[in-house]
Order: structure tokens, then sequence, then C-alpha cells
């Protein structure tokens, strides 16, 4: 599946949205995912996210689709047979595995925006930075700082730059905000980072 790079000029179109499928401990984190899949269907962008209706998850599907916007969720098979997937979606997309759900999502979306969430949370979005920095794709991926959750993974990126692991600019690729518009607005910005190696980038279709 080759995952298409867009122009510097596209305006976003869509955004993937990676969070838990638990509440978690503050109610805080169900407002952020109402207010993400609320704005997204106001500002006309479709939602693209992991297909479940529970947790944070169900959270931001419902209130995109209560906003009159346009909802896609991928799903793998073993999770749907679970009765875990949001039956009310504008389109559901059931694939066989983790890795197509990945790929797919990257594919129908523009950005990556992440809720505060878990280990597979934080492991879909970091693979999408890893992407970007492979010259994959150039797209961009933002952390929704609710209540300073993401703060120390923003600490351990900005340490893996200091340590010269992550060339500052791909340090970029991920942005961190407790500001939902600004970092919409940012995640709409044109990619200015190089491949990792420090060459223009050059797009590759992924193994």
């Amino acid at each position: 599946m080759t995952i298409p790079t867009p122009s510097a000029a596209s305006p976003l179109t869509s955004v993937a949205v990676f969070c838990g499928s638990s509440f978690g401990d503050s109610p805080a984190y169900a407002e952020a995912a109402t207010l993400v899949g609320r704005t997204l269907a106001e500002r006309g962008l479709t939602l693209v996210y992991g297909g479940g209706r529970v947790g944070l998850m169900g959270t931001v599907a419902d209130a995109a689709l209560a906003a009159g916007g346009q909802v896609v969720g991928v799903i793998p098979r073993a999770l749907d047979a679970r009765e875990l997937s949001h039956t009310g979606v504008t389109e559901l997309l059931v694939v066989e595995t983790m890795h197509e759900r990945k790929a797919l999502m990257a594919e129908r979306a523009d950005a990556f925006l992440t809720l505060p969430g878990g280990a597979g949370t934080l492991e879909e979005v970091a693979e999408q930075w890893t992407w970007a920095q492979l010259s994959i794709h150039a797209k961009r991926s933002g952390f929704l700082d609710v209540e300073g959750f993401w703060s120390p993974l923003r600490e351990m990126r900005d340490r893996m730059v200091e340590r010269g692991f992550v060339r500052a600019e791909q340090g970029e690729i991920v942005t961190f905000d407790d500001d939902l518009d600004r970092l919409l607005d940012t995640l709409g910005s044109a990619p200015t980072w190089t491949d990792k190696w420090g060459a223009p980038r050059v797009q590759v279709p992924p193994a």
C-alpha cells in the first residue's frame, strides 16, 4: 500500500485521532475528546479513528457525528467480532491485522492528533512519526496535552534531540499543545523537515 505525500499547499481534509479505549481517571479527557470530535466536524474535517465504540474512541466519534461530521472507523476483524465496533459511523472498514489498520488510517488521513491513551495509543502515533522521518509520508503528528498528560513525552522528545538521536528539524514532526485550534492549524502547515539522514524528503513506499 502506497501512502501518498500531500502537497505543501493542500489544506487538511481529514485527521486521524489516536486515543484510549478507556476513559482514564479525569473527566477532562472525555471533555477533550468531545471537543476534538465537534471541532473537526465544525471545520469540515473527516475524523479517521480506530472504529471502536468504547472509551475516548467512542466519545470522539459520537461528538463528530452529533455535529454532523463524517467519521471513518478502521478496526481489525478480531475486535469487530467482539462487538467493539461503532456501527453508527459514516464508514466502517474492517481489516485483518493491526498493521493494516495503521496503514489504512495513515492513507485516509492528512495528519494525526493524539488524545490521552495507553500503550496502543503511543505505539500508533510513534509509528507515524517514524514513517515521516523515513519519508514514507510527510504528515504531521500532534498531541493535545490535556492537563499535562503528554508533558513527560514532550520532555523525552526534547531529550532525543539533545542527545543526538533525532534531528532537530525532525523533532518538529510532532507538536504538543493544549490549545486545539492552534494545534490543528499547526497540523495543517506544510512539512519543514528533512529525512532521517538530513537529505531532502523522497517518498518511499512502506514495506
